[in-house]
């Protein structure tokens, strides 16, 4: 089955490819694949016309001998998952090659099970077929596949009273938990895997005084009305007159705020050929899921059809280590902001959080760049290591986040005033000293709140790692400023 597509999870570098060779052979069912055979006395058609001639041996071909490698060490903190995980896909043509998976103190992820070398050519990790996938099409009329509903199921009534433009989430949380409640389906064996009502991170799911420790009223705001646009849609269908096996699949609205969640945080964004029709979807794709979020990927990932089946495919930005975890960017250019509506988390070094400034300071823009190594357009912005000592670490996704929120100004015919620009170095500096002082809690108050809670609510531990990570990209770009005073080029 041949399709295009559009990914949720905006890509930044995507290749396609004609034909991609299925690699075969699996250690233990899974795992990376076996080693080719070498033999140093192998012999072409030609030697055996002379009985003694034999095939010099390269050594370039030589492999290093296992006893003289240093020996894989595996990550104490990293548990390897329960093997039904890969039984329950493998006996339905579930594939995954060079890959494991295993559970850490944040949920389970997918990692490299050999050393992987940064190369522009895709390689491909998994192979998932169509019929484990739970798909809902974007538009009217609505198309499911597989087609697991029935014919007259009042499910189907339900996903039909949705807003075709704006409830994506609902219809697809109502396939899921249609699904969890079918018979033999394949989601109510996945779902053991899949992140419980008091381990998912989404906001949907926290309560009043989970938002208020995000001290911050617009993210808590936000969140309240699509808790509220939740809960109106469960009481209008889930009323105390539903029939049985209606009732059944959301007795409680936390039930079905969990499966939103989970909706929201794992629904990938495809267009594929559903029956007769190319039609944009909603998926939820098992095994693929499990690929975890990084403001600094190490790896591109997208995806192919073919044969009934979905490819999963990665490009390698660097050299990825055995034993490491493959990451992707979920959604290229949000702020922790967005982060934490859609999938519940943030992070310290992301380089698209932003603050508003109120003052009139600016600093020149170029020149900030310069100081730190920056390269690149402002949608590209990287750190150029090799122009940076080895042991200069200091620049980070906060400080490329810090060069696009921060007040600028660039004119190439107008060269700066380093008085003036230190004066408006110092102004920004103190304005963001200003905005880590109004918060209720300092970072210390934060760190040691989250150190005392081991076993918190989830919600609540995302909660105040939000504001923690926003204390700390103000933190970085309090001591960029104070590095770029004394750095000012002349």
């Amino acid at each position: 089955m041949a399709a295009t597509f559009v990914p949720l999870r905006h890509l930044t570098l995507c290749f396609s490819l004609s034909q991609v060779q299925r690699k075969e052979g699996l250690q233990n069912g899974w795992g990376g694949v076996k080693p080719p055979r070498y033999s140093p006395f192998s012999r072409n058609r030609d030697d055996y016309n002379t009985p003694h001639s034999i095939r010099p041996i390269k050594p370039a071909s030589i492999e290093t001998l296992p006893l003289l490698e240093p020996p894989f060490v595996e990550n104490p903190e990293l548990e390897p998952v329960d093997p039904d995980f890969y039984r329950i896909g493998y006996r339905r043509s579930m594939r995954a090659y060079g890959v494991k998976f295993k559970q850490g103190a944040d949920g389970m992820g997918v990692y490299a099970a050999k050393d992987v070398e940064a190369l522009r050519r895709p390689r491909m990790i998994m192979e998932i077929p169509l019929e484990l996938m739970l798909t809902v099409s974007k538009k009217l009329p609505w198309m499911f596949f597989p087609d697991i509903i029935p014919v007259g199921h009042p499910i189907f009534d339900i996903i039909n009273s949705t807003d075709p433009e704006t409830d994506w989430d609902l219809r697809l949380a109502c396939l899921l938990l249609f699904a969890l409640d079918c018979k033999d389906n394949f989601w109510q064996l996945y779902s053991d895997f899949l992140p419980g009502e008091d381990e998912c991170t989404s906001l949907l799911l926290a309560t009043e005084e989970d938002l208020l420790e995000l001290q911050d009223e617009n993210l808590a705001s936000t969140m309240r009305k699509q808790q509220q646009r939740a809960m109106e849609f469960w009481e209008s269908n889930w009323h105390p007159g539903v029939i049985l096996k209606i009732k059944r699949l959301a007795p409680e609205s936390r039930r079905f705020k969990w499966a939103v969640g989970i909706a929201q945080s794992r629904c990938i964004n495809m267009r594929m050929r559903m029956v007769s029709l190319i039609q944009d979807a909603n998926m939820l794709v098992p095994y693929a899921d499990m690929l975890n979020h990084s403001p600094e990927p190490n790896c591109f990932f997208h995806w192919r059809f073919k044969d009934r089946m979905l490819e999963v495919m990665i490009n390698a930005g660097q050299e990825i280590k055995r034993g490491e975890e493959f990451t992707i960017n979920y959604m290229s250019g949000s702020s922790n902001y967005m982060l934490m509506q859609r999938y519940g988390f943030s992070s310290p070094v992301n380089p698209w959080d932003n603050f508003q400034f109120s003052g009139n300071a600016r600093i020149h823009l170029d020149s900030f760049l310069s100081v730190f190594n920056i390269s690149g357009l402002s949608d590209e912005y990287y750190h150029d290591s090799q122009l940076s000592s080895n042991e200069d670490t200091f620049v980070d996704g906060a400080v490329i986040g810090a060069a696009r929120s921060l007040p600028t100004w660039s004119d190439g015919d107008v060269p700066l005033i380093p008085r003036v620009e230190r004066k408006a170095a110092k102004e920004l500096r103190e304005e963001c000293q200003k905005m880590l002082v109004e918060f209720p809690t300092t970072l210390e108050e934060d760190q040691q709140l989250l150190d005392s809670m081991p076993e918190a609510r989830k919600t609540l531990e995302v909660a105040i790692k939000y504001r923690l990570h926003r204390k700390l990209i103000l933190q970085k770009m309090i001591k960029s400023l104070e590095l770029y005073q004394e750095r000012i080029l002349f």
